[in-house]
């Protein structure tokens, strides 16, 4: 059993540290959408338009499952909350996020995103009371030690419209804490992947119907270029990071496994240099050993109280 433990609990860090690098990637996509010149709800209506068939399948499939008594029906009480998680997490969240990614640089917006583990943090700890244990308490220091370093480095390119694009993504941060928090509290039930699949369905409704609202169908002529992008932010940067992180929080919990998301700022560091020409400076790459040391940290955790909890949902994941 402790064996089981350590491998779930290793299983649910990779998952993490995995799925905050192809969420990163979607900042770097955003940006080179950007360039065809679409605007923030172009960027997020197409993802979603692209990712809601792969959603609604694994939907209908739980859907089926639950219609035949394999898995236990929702009572009205879950279905209101995920449409409230699908709402907050994956359409506002995401709407703030690239909103503000119109303003500042791919850099900065992910360092203000990984505000978001003291959201979820100090949240947890004051109205779910689960306390912050002093290695949490170390890798956060050490992570945002980091993070005020590159941000230092990336605030001379940030552009004239800083704070309302930081204030947007700080928004989004805030929004994604409490989507974490509150799936961390449904996942036991309902499962990890069926979660997600309901929750990114009633996102990508809601984005839908804001987006050809506003848009209509003539929102739909872009060139060929915003689809491949549009595409790859889709399945890569979306669909597959989706289930990797909700399987990680079935597996270590929402705490953990967003303070893992602190391995972001160490892979857009060197995305945006390659991709956008954002460059790397010293204290750039200081902060960025700072942010790994603070993973490693919490990888070092022991893996008997990792396992806690995480055992307990894991089959349904």
């Amino acid at each position: 059993m402790p064996e089981l433990s350590r491998r779930m609990f290793w299983v649910g860090f990779v998952l993490a540290g995995l799925g905050a690098v192809l969420f990163s990637a979607k900042a770097i996509v955003a940006k080179l959408l950007y360039l065809h010149g679409v605007d923030a709800l172009d960027v997020i209506g197409f993802r979603m338009l692209l990712a809601l068939p792969f959603f609604a399948l694994v939907a209908w499939f739980q859907a089926k499952k639950a219609r035949q008594g394999q898995i236990a029906r929702l009572g009205a009480r879950d279905v209101w909350r995920i449409f409230v998680l699908g709402f907050i997490g994956y359409y506002l969240s995401s709407f703030l996020d690239f909103l503000g990614l119109q303003y500042i640089s791919a850099g900065l917006e992910r360092l203000i995103l990984f505000l978001a583990p003291t959201f979820v943090l100090l949240i947890s700890a004051a109205f779910l009371k689960k306390p912050i244990s002093q290695r949490q308490w170390l890798a956060m220091a050490l992570a945002y030690a980091g993070v005020a370093l590159v941000f230092w480095a990336d605030l001379s390119i940030a552009g004239e419209h800083v704070i309302l694009g930081s204030a947007c993504v700080l928004g989004a941060a805030f929004s994604y804490a409490m989507y974490l928090i509150g799936s961390g509290e449904l996942i036991e039930r309902v499962t990890a992947t069926r979660l997600v699949a309901y929750a990114m369905t009633v996102s990508a409704g809601v984005t839908m119907v804001h987006f050809f609202g506003v848009k209509g169908l003539e929102g739909l002529d872009q060139p060929w270029p915003v689809y491949g992008l549009s595409l790859i932010h889709a399945t890569v940067n979306t669909v597959i990071p989706t289930f990797m992180i909700m399987w990680s929080v079935a597996r270590i919990g929402a705490p953990l496994t967003a303070q893992l998301g602190l391995l972001g700022p160490v892979s857009i560091l060197f995305l945006a240099w390659a991709f956008l020409g954002e460059p790397i400076t010293t204290l750039q790459v200081a902060g960025t050993v700072l942010v790994a040391a603070a993973a490693v940290v919490l990888g070092r955790r022991p893996a008997t109280v990792a396992g806690q909890g995480a055992t307990r949902s894991v089959k349904g994941a």
